[in-house]
């Protein structure tokens, strides 16, 4: 007779002022034989999936497939998610990790405490052959990023992968951890292993065990590449996704790690990718200046996304990994977590306090050098992505920096604080749709604005001496034209002073009739 013990499972209400909730969309396995707990039914059924109005059959809800599932542990995924059978030919004969599974233990490792998975379906063979990764990928493009479907924001019957960010309003990070290898050719054939010289004859002493010889079958098979057509592919599939939350969900970051290039990527100057990363970048369009930025919608779409660069050789990838290797965005998501968490989201990850978290990180592809200055070829790069390098301590996050160009925006804490400050208008937007469009109504919404803005400023967020330096926030007849108090529309303008921003950020929110807080806009001012 054999004992199994099945650990209770809890299903926490969802928190709105959660900023350190990271949701993962990709391809990972489910485990066999191993049928969901009530507590994660019950949570699958309190979001309507199981006997709502847009209800899964249950063999998609068993499976998982589709549908969003928010767990608070490492052991909870592992257990339910068949994360580390990923096979590494069609024999399925070898395996290795998916990449969504290693993002996500990474992201735990590093104090995330919640992920949301949206499991879009099985991950494919690393090594498939050539023209079927050409015939699919299109297809597997469409489940991360569907662009041909029709999405109803209000029918989450047709929500398909990317598209459940819309009803999950406490994710404050999204990871597409499949996406490089979606748009990767066909890695390279694995190097013959070395032939070992004999070992000559002779006495050794026999108390003393020699270590076994470590089999790395992994490290001879090549992490996913990407040539210039791969970059534009992945460029374009990346910023849908930016511009769908841009459109949909601005209280949300995009965290993604850079691809590493082909050692013949070249941009049409042939600038060299792996030589000038950051002159590539520049001239796929990947990074753009501050006036080609879009900035109608006050916010730049372009401080929604957070790069992770390079590529990690963690304790844990060198098992479980090709070349032991693993994009950096999971570690990255897990670092901004826990900031969040444990000194406030608007505080920058990076610095000294990032190299505990890194001390399973012992190499990378390729080995940024750092300590050349801010001008050095890494110091450039910096300013406009996350960057890791090695120091005397140990591995460090030296940069916690969005894609803007512009100065207000570029730090990665300013931009996660407007997005706390528009998941929070969200809130008492919901608690205040139904109510009269009149003086009581914008004198406690102001109350409630100052209230948290007050709190933020307590912790450090902003600048400034007094309150009155550090923000502001109006709703009155100077914020609405007769016209909006006709349509039901009530707007609110918030300015701020993040701590480390060189000038004002002005956040307006239109309550609109018929939904909670409408399009968001904030500027520098």
């Amino acid at each position: 007779m054999s004992l199994v013990f099945e650990p209770a499972v809890t299903s926490a209400p969802a928190d709105l002022q959660r900023t350190d909730v990271a949701c993962f969309v990709g391809f990972v396995g489910r485990r066999p034989g191993r049928p969901l707990p009530p507590a994660l039914l019950a949570q699958l059924e309190a979001a309507g999936w199981v006997n709502g109005p847009w209800r899964r059959p249950a063999a998609q809800i068993e499976s998982l497939l589709n549908v969003p599932l928010a767990l608070d542990s490492w052991h909870l995924f592992d257990r339910y998610y068949d994360w580390d059978r990923r096979p590494l030919d069609a024999a399925r004969r070898r395996f290795c990790a998916s990449y969504l599974g290693a993002a996500v233990r990474s992201f735990f490792a590093r104090g995330g405490r919640k992920a949301i998975i949206v499991r879009v379906g099985d991950p494919w063979p690393y090594l498939e052959a050539s023209a079927q990764r050409v015939r699919r990928r299109p297809q597997r493009l469409d489940l991360l990023l569907p662009h041909d479907r029709s999405f109803e924001p209000h029918d989450p019957s047709t929500w398909q992968g990317l598209h459940h960010l819309h009803g999950l309003p406490d994710d404050s990070l999204l990871l597409l951890p499949d996406l490089v290898d979606a748009c990767a050719p066909l890695p390279p054939p694995p190097e013959p292993l070395p032939r070992l010289a004999p070992v000559p004859e002779g006495f050794a002493p026999c108390d003393v065990e020699a270590p076994p010889a470590q089999d790395t079958p992994l490290h001879r098979i090549a992490a996913p590449r990407l040539h210039h057509t791969g970059y534009r592919r992945w460029w374009a599939a990346l910023r849908a996704a930016r511009d769908f939350l841009a459109a949909q969900q601005r209280a949300t970051m995009l965290v993604a790690a850079l691809p590493l290039p082909l050692n013949t990527t070249h941009g049409p100057a042939k600038v060299h990718a792996q030589a000038e990363l950051l002159a590539y970048l520049q001239q796929v369009g990947v990074l753009r200046s501050a006036v080609a930025e879009d900035t109608r919608q006050g916010r730049p779409a372009e401080a929604l996304l957070q790069f992770a660069w390079p590529w990690l050789r963690t304790r844990a990838a060198e098992g479980d990994l090709p070349e032991g290797l693993e994009p950096a965005e999971g570690v990255l998501a897990g670092l901004i977590a826990n900031g969040a968490l444990t000194q406030g989201t608007f505080r920058s990850a990076a610095g000294d306090r990032s190299i505990p978290l890194l001390r399973d990180v012992g190499g990378a592809e390729p080995v940024p050098s750092w300590g050349l200055g801010d001008e050095s070829p890494a110091g450039r790069l910096a300013r406009r992505v996350c960057l890791f390098t090695p120091g005397p301590g140990g591995w460090t996050l030296q940069s916690d920096v969005t894609t803007s160009a512009q100065e207000p925006w570029r730090f990665g804490g300013a931009s996660r604080l407007i997005a706390a400050i528009l998941r929070a208008a969200r809130t008492a937007g919901d608690a205040a749709v139904f109510e009269p469009n009149g003086e009581r109504l914008w004198a406690r919404l102001r109350g409630t604005i100052e209230d948290l803005l007050e709190g933020f400023w307590r912790e450090g967020a902003f600048g400034g001496n007094s309150m009155a330096e550090a923000f502001s926030v109006r709703c009155d007849r100077t914020t609405m034209t007769q016209n909006d108090l006709d349509a039901g529309r009530l707007v609110v303008v918030v300015q701020v002073r993040p701590a480390m921003a060189i000038e004002r950020i002005t956040v307006v929110l239109k309550l609109a009739h018929a939904a909670s807080v409408g399009t968001p806009v904030a500027e520098a001012a």
